[in-house]
């Protein structure tokens, strides 16, 4: 959704609501003032169809704050230093302000970019995930994710997870790996740690690709990360690092366009494993027709499996989906927060 009503409930009022419950007191009073603010509003507006209003216009600002700015609105991100907390002090006002002053280059940063957003604590949900798909068979999987912004999450099997209950590590992948993920588990439920799937091949197919090589690519990806969460950011940082070690190959395109010819590239051998974090959302009614027509058809030859990661209206869903012989079977995997904070597994 961009930025009108959701299920009754009004954008602006979702968001603020949402931002306060994973974690971002910042976000949440900044976009609660923006939702009662019409020129706020209608600045929104210009962002690309199919581009949520309160990220493009808060990763905007952030953006130009980790450009250097100096403006007061500073002292509420904590990515520059600031230690004002927006849970005492409301910085909606210095955030208006900030705006007013920088409107053009607010615009255009709304007007020309989009969210690629690429959260890599999501990992933590895609090692449980590819775990439970490839259920310890030898068959190597084939990876092609959609929508994966700079790629860091096509990487996900170079981190570590430490899964964690009530503070206290309750099971563990890879934990000497250069970058080790903490994800809290709820429920009394362990997702499965044994037996890493094999990796025999992975491609992402991305309509807006981040380049990494370039600085002002890294700062926007930097800027998408929500600015009182610092541990983010400085993951953020050391992904990036190991990304660039490895680059897989992310195609430039419409993912609809594309998956067909990278699932027949899939070798006879190999799981083709199409999946997605939080992308979906940003396809039409009938993209998404397509999408699931594309993976019916193909799993008449052969079976696909498919592993999604989306908002289902209520809560962040992760399921596996597997469609074989025309028949479509999914299941839920787990609950999650949407940047992997926590997990409940339900498989």
């Amino acid at each position: 959704m961009n930025g009108g009503r959701m299920s009754g409930i009004d954008y602006w009022t979702f968001f603020a609501e949402d931002a306060k419950r994973t974690g971002s007191p910042l976000y949440s009073r900044i976009s609660a003032g923006i939702g009662k603010d019409e020129e706020l509003k209608a600045l929104c507006a210009h962002a690309r169809i199919g581009q949520p209003h309160a990220n493009m216009i808060l990763a905007a600002v952030h953006f130009l704050l980790l450009r250097g700015n100096a403006h007061r609105l500073k002292r509420f991100y904590q990515t520059v230093g600031g230690t004002s907390s927006a849970e005492t002090d409301d910085p909606f006002p210095d955030f208006r302000d900030f705006v007013s002053l920088h409107r053009d280059a607010v615009l255009t940063l709304i007007e020309t970019r989009v969210t690629n957003t690429n959260e890599i604590g999501r990992s933590a949900l895609l090692h449980a995930a590819f775990r439970a798909v490839s259920n310890g068979a030898s068959q190597a999987l084939s990876l092609i994710v959609i929508g994966p912004s700079a790629g860091l999450n096509l990487i996900w099997d170079s981190y570590g997870i430490r899964y964690l209950r009530n503070g206290v590590t309750a099971a563990t992948i890879n934990d000497a790996a250069p970058l080790v993920i903490d994800c809290e588990l709820r429920g009394d439920r362990t997702p499965r740690v044994a037996v890493l799937p094999r990796i025999a091949g992975r491609v992402g197919l991305e309509l807006h690709p981040v380049d990494l090589s370039k600085a002002d690519d890294r700062d926007w990806l930097r800027a998408l990360i929500w600015p009182d969460q610092t541990a983010r950011l400085a993951r953020l940082d050391r992904a990036i690092e190991l990304f660039m070690m490895r680059r897989p190959v992310v195609r430039t395109g419409d993912a609809l366009d594309l998956l067909p010819e990278a699932l027949a590239e899939v070798p006879s051998d190999q799981v083709p494993c199409v999946y997605h974090t939080i992308a979906i959302y940003q396809f039409s009614r009938d993209m998404k027709r397509a999408l699931e027509d594309l993976l019916v058809v193909a799993g008449l030859r052969r079976p696909v499996w498919r592993i999604s990661f989306e908002f289902d209206g209520e809560l962040y869903i992760l399921s596996a989906i597997r469609y074989a012989d025309g028949i479509r079977e999914e299941k839920r995997l787990a609950s999650s927060h949407p940047h992997g904070t926590w997990l409940e597994w339900l498989a």
